[in-house]
C-alpha cells in the first residue's frame, strides 16, 4: 500500500532554514532517519520508504508554495496512490510555536500551499498535520514572520518536536488516521506553563 507525504515549502537556499519551510524540514528528518536521500524529480524531490509493509513516497514540490496543488496531483497520479493516503505537513502561525495537530480534513486556514492542493484536487478530504511556528509579530508583519530564519531556541525546540511528526507519519500509514489523531494528537498539545515553551517563544 502507497502514501503519497507532501511537506510544503519553497525552494531555494534562501528558504531552507525558515518557519514556512517546515514541512521540508519533516521529511529530511524522516528521510535521514531512514538512510534515504532525495532524487530531483518532476514537480519535486522525491524519495521512497519501505516501514512496515508500506510504501511511503516522501515529496518536497519544487513548484513554490502558491502552486503545489500542481505536484500533488501528479505524484497522486503517477504513483495511483488514492486522495484518502495523502497527507500534508504546513506550518501554521496560529498555532503556538511546537504544537502539532492532525487533521482529517479541512479548510486551507488562509495557508495558500493547502488553498493551491484544495482547488487543483477539487476537495478538501485529505490528511493535513499543522505545525505550529507562533506568531511573535508585529501588525503587518506576518510575511516577514513566516519567511523568516529560526532563531538558535525556535530552531532546537522545533528539531525536537520533528520527531514526533516522523512517528505520526508511520502511524498514518501503518494504523490509519483516527488511530493516529487519537494517540498524537494530545501528544501535539503544549502545556501553557512548559518552561521550554516559553524559552523557545
Amino acid at each position: 500500500m502507497k502514501y503519497l507525504i507532501v511537506g510544503l515549502g519553497n525552494i531555494g537556499e534562501e528558504y531552507s532554514d525558515t518557519r514556512h519551510n517546515i514541512g521540508f524540514m519533516v521529511l529530511d528528518a524522516m528521510a535521514v532517519a531512514s538512510g534515504t536521500v532525495f532524487t530531483d524529480r518532476r514537480y519535486g524531490a522525491v524519495c521512497k520508504i519501505k516501514f512496515k509493509g508500506r510504501e511511503f513516497i516522501l515529496l518536497k514540490p519544487s513548484t513554490f508554495m502558491n502552486l503545489s496543488g500542481n505536484a500533488v496531483k501528479y505524484w497522486l497520479n503517477k504513483e495511483k496512490i488514492p486522495v484518502e493516503n495523502l497527507l500534508v505537513i504546513v506550518d501554521d502561525f496560529a498555532l503556538p510555536l511546537g504544537s502539532i495537530r492532525m487533521r482529517a480534513k479541512g479548510s486551507s486556514g488562509g495557508h495558500n500551499g493547502l488553498e493551491h492542493i484544495n482547488q487543483v484536487l477539487s476537495t478538501i478530504e485529505y490528511a493535513r498535520i499543522r505545525v505550529g511556528i507562533g506568531n511573535s509579530f508585529r501588525k503587518g508583519g506576518q510575511i516577514g514572520y513566516v519567511l523568516g530564519i529560526w532563531n538558535h531556541e525556535e530552531r532546537k525546540f522545533i528539531s525536537e518536536r520533528i520527531s514526533i511528526i516522523v512517528e505520526m507519519i508511520k502511524s498514518f500509514g501503518t494504523a490509519g488516521i483516527e488511530l493516529t489523531m487519537t494517540t498524537f494528537n494530545k501528544l501535539g498539545k503544549l502545556p501553557k506553563d512548559d518552561p521550554e515553551v516559553k524559552s523557545a517563544s
